[in-house]
């Protein structure tokens, strides 16, 4: 990929949950790759750090703090973000377990974080996307929308539902310039459950775990001009799990 293609200078990319793990990786990618990034997060020292490594590395980035369990907090990141041209919907949570074992709440929060604030931002951000002649949504999904995991019930609803949320804004707004995908990763290193992990990662063809990295480039991709042809599409970095 040129230089050329991964430009993304002069365009303001909001990546949500950027304080850790992929969101983080996405946030400094997409820095790299020359957007103005603003990196959100619950976090204010967390954000702090990542809006500092940027600016160490000569890239431009500002920390918004919200709460997207609440509509209201979720209203006012879009309104802060003002015109975006990039937005990252990668906050969110994990639950692993037996059916039985998932109470209502824990159920209602993963679909809140998973599912509704994803899809309150593209609300409010999509529109104005479109109105200002283009831009680039990506969702980050998950492998476990695709195949059959025990003890992912309701994780995995999340993500399916994300995944058909994407093909659908991809009808919605790609006719007026904004470009709708998906990544989908499979096991990665962070910082949660590195044994779980590890085992994921064993399964897949590749035989190991991904870095956060590996799906931050993925991520920068499918936001830069090189991916310009590229809508409704979910891909997968998975190390070939979803293959098998």
């Amino acid at each position: 990929m040129s230089s050329i293609e991964q430009n993304l200078g002069g365009r303001t990319a909001l990546v949500t949950g950027a304080t850790s793990g992929i969101g983080r990786a996405a946030a400094i990618q997409l820095a790299r790759a020359g957007a103005q990034v603003i990196v959100h997060g619950r976090d204010a020292d967390r954000g702090g750090q990542v809006v500092a490594e940027i600016a160490r590395a000569g890239g431009k980035a500002r920390f918004v703090a919200a709460d997207l369990a609440d509509l209201a907090e979720i209203r006012r990141l879009a309104d802060d973000a003002g015109q975006v041209d990039v937005l990252v919907n990668n906050a969110g949570f994990s639950w692993f377990g037996p059916t039985a074992d998932l109470d209502a709440a824990t159920y209602e929060s993963l679909f809140d974080s998973n599912v509704r604030a994803p899809y309150f931002l593209v609300a409010a951000l999509g529109p104005r996307m479109a109105a200002n002649g283009g831009g680039s949504i990506v969702n980050v999904a998950s492998m476990v929308a695709t195949i059959g995991l025990a003890g992912a019930a309701a994780y995995s609803g999340t993500k399916a539902t994300l995944t058909a949320m994407t093909r659908a804004w991809a009808a919605e707004f790609s006719p007026h310039g904004v470009r709708v995908n998906a990544v989908a990763p499979g096991p990665v290193h962070t910082a949660a459950d590195p044994a779980r992990i590890e085992a994921f990662g064993a399964t897949t063809p590749l035989g190991r775990a991904a870095q956060a990295d590996e799906i931050a480039e993925v991520i920068t991709f499918l936001a830069s001009p090189a991916a310009a042809y590229v809508t409704g599409a979910t891909i997968a970095a998975d190390g070939g799990r979803t293959a098998i």
